[in-house]
């Protein structure tokens, strides 16, 4: 099978459109999916639903992904070792945050690092931390600032941060010292990232808690707004705070929650030549200044 049909899938995966994958990739949208049709065919396996909405994998296709995503990656190393052998510094890293707060301090290391090395390519990707960690087990991502989980990977300690309650400053609780965990159970509570594995969602988890969810969304910003309106109270990571200002009382929970944010990379010996570039750059020049 042709790696760059592999290419196609995944970018069509990722983007959720034909069109769009189309359009990043330099191909027509008839080209992306006369790509994907020969592949099913080779595979006699249907990879996408497709909708009016988009496309998603099918359930065989998500199976499929981890091996799908080990053959680029594969095809990516050798070709860095290729351009290594004849004294170039080629290829590209995958980068991904699942804090904002990171993106000015990342964002001057990748400048610095890619004006030393301007054939390596940088790609930024974005997600929760659990995603996250599992592209870096499944070879689809090099470097990840996320919060801690369970998995086979590199783990580099940045800091501590706690789970702390968002409410409104006419909210009942603007007055206490700190936020009774159980509470969600009566309170309307904003739930963010709705159905992804979180922090939260580990969280209630441990605990046995069933939040009294009346609101949903995927961005912490409106779920701070949200919190604003008066709307019910949210769980997010204190470090959000720094960039979603200061309209709302941020109390701690009780009891108290911590939780570990770091840096999840590859292995040295799973890591690809630019990758390794990359991971010893930021070792000799820590982006983590304050």
């Amino acid at each position: 099978m042709d790696t760059e049909k592999y290419r196609i899938l995944v970018k069509t995966i990722e983007t959720g459109s034909l069109s769009v994958a189309a359009e990043e990739l330099g191909y027509t949208p008839s080209g992306i999916s006369r790509a994907i049709s020969a592949l099913e065919e080779e595979s006699d396996i249907i990879l996408l639903n497709r909708t009016h909405s988009g496309v998603t994998p099918t359930k065989e296709c998500e199976e499929l992904l981890p091996a799908i995503i080990k053959i680029i990656r594969q095809e990516e190393e050798f070709n860095q070792m290729a351009s290594q052998l004849k004294g170039l510094e080629k290829g590209e890293i995958v980068i991904g945050t699942a804090y904002n707060n990171f993106y000015p301090q990342l964002s001057k290391t990748i400048y610095n690092f890619t004006r030393k090395y301007p054939d390596i390519n940088v790609r930024i990707v974005e997600g929760t931390s659990s995603n996250l960690v599992k592209m870096v087990e499944n070879n689809a991502a090099d470097y990840c600032i996320v919060s801690k989980r369970k998995g086979v990977y590199h783990w580099v300690h940045l800091l501590e941060d706690e789970l702390i309650a968002c409410v409104s400053k006419n909210s009942p609780y603007a007055e206490k010292e700190s936020f009774n965990i159980r509470d969600v159970e009566k309170e309307a509570f904003i739930e963010v990232y709705a159905g992804m594995e979180t922090d939260n969602s580990l969280l209630f988890e441990e605990k046995k808690i069933r939040p009294n969810v009346k609101y949903r969304t995927h961005d912490p910003y409106s779920a701070y707004a949200m919190v604003e309106a008066g709307l019910g109270v949210t769980i997010m990571n204190k470090i959000w705070l720094q960039s979603l200002g200061d309209n709302v009382i941020a109390l701690p929970l009780s009891p108290s929650q911590k939780v570990n944010i770091g840096i999840a990379m590859q292995s040295e010996e799973n890591a690809s030549p630019a990758a390794k570039r990359f991971i010893q750059y930021t070792s000799e020049h820590p982006f983590l200044t304050d």
